[in-house]
């Protein structure tokens, strides 16, 4: 598994997601419990963080969810998926899972986190 200091150069907190999309804290805090993103605890304070790469500029990336849940079904963790989703992958046309996702390769993106649950 790769290390998320490793791949991840930019998380935000709860706040900093509120203050950079525009939306109430709440909404920011919902997206979290739908997991329409996922977060992990980080830092001596046990900060909940969400990388920076899973939202566009109102919100999450839309296609993120569902590629969330299928790994989610896999049997992989928050940190599994966080990882899987960053790791760099040269046969993906945006050189990583996510990265793929922002160039519109949803299908093939969903195709790969399916084969990760056999």
């Amino acid at each position: 598994m790769v290390s998320d200091s490793d791949v991840i150069s930019e998380w935000w907190t709860i706040p900093e997601v509120m203050e950079r999309t525009g939306v109430s804290l709440q909404q920011a805090r919902r997206w979290v419990q739908e997991r329409d993103v996922v977060g992990l605890r980080r830092g001596p304070d046990a900060v909940l963080m969400v990388p920076a790469g899973f939202f566009v500029d109102d919100g999450p990336l839309p296609a993120l969810r569902g590629t969330i849940t299928v790994l989610a079904d896999g049997g992989q963790s928050d940190e599994e998926i966080v990882s899987w989703l960053h790791a760099p992958d040269d046969s993906l046309p945006g050189g990583s899972a996510l990265a793929s996702l922002h160039a519109g390769a949803k299908t093939e993106v969903r195709r790969r986190a399916q084969e990760q649950a056999f």
